[in-house]
């Protein structure tokens, strides 16, 4: 299957395609021309990309994934503690947002509370 028909069939623009495989997350052969073509299975390739993209994965991350992700989009346990530990990444960054948040609204409502009243 060519580049643009990958794309049609994924929904990912023609140059998305061309990062993942600078990423090392999709193969393509080349013929004499130049051009790319993809295996038949590709269309599932990048939607298992897209998955984990989505799971707020990092491209570094999937590359090591890839491999072990199944059919049904599950992943290997071998793999396992790789998610658990970008889900702790992920609580870790909530948190921190959440206590800037905290931080923010207050300033906000001290703001508020030393302004002078309408007349």
């Amino acid at each position: 299957m060519k580049i643009g028909e990958l794309a049609a069939a994924t929904g990912a623009s023609v140059r998305l395609l061309r990062y993942y495989e600078e990423q090392g997350l999709l193969e393509s052969h080349r013929l004499d021309s130049g051009h790319r073509r993809y295996a038949d299975g590709a269309p599932a390739v990048v939607r298992r990309i897209r998955a984990l993209l989505d799971a707020g994965l990092p491209t570094r991350a999937i590359r090591d994934l890839l491999p072990c992700v199944r059919q049904d989009g599950t992943v290997a346990a071998c793999k396992l503690e790789t998610l658990q530990e970008h889900l702790r990444g992920l609580d870790d960054r909530i948190s921190a947002l959440s206590e800037t948040r905290t931080s923010l609204a207050g300033l906000i409502s001290a703001t508020r509370a030393s302004e002078p009243a309408p007349v």
